[in-house]
């Protein structure tokens, strides 16, 4: 897929740990591993900007379109 989620490379940037992110987004930890690993297949808006709030950042930060 040329999406790329680079969603730990942002977390590791912020020194947080998938747990506390999973709190303060309010995601449940098998959710947002599945976003981290690169296997979802979809993302609400709502949930990418709860994220780009804790974290921070810009939508680009988290993804990333790559051609093959």
């Amino acid at each position: 897929m040329p999406i790329i989620v680079n969603l730990d490379v942002m977390m590791a940037k912020r020194k947080m740990s998938l747990n506390e992110l999973s709190e303060k987004v309010d995601l449940t930890l098998s959710n947002l591993s599945i976003l981290k690993t690169g296997k979802a297949k979809a993302i609400r808006f709502s949930t990418l900007e709860a994220i780009c709030k804790v974290l921070d950042c810009q939508p680009a930060d988290i993804l990333e379109y790559r051609e093959k």
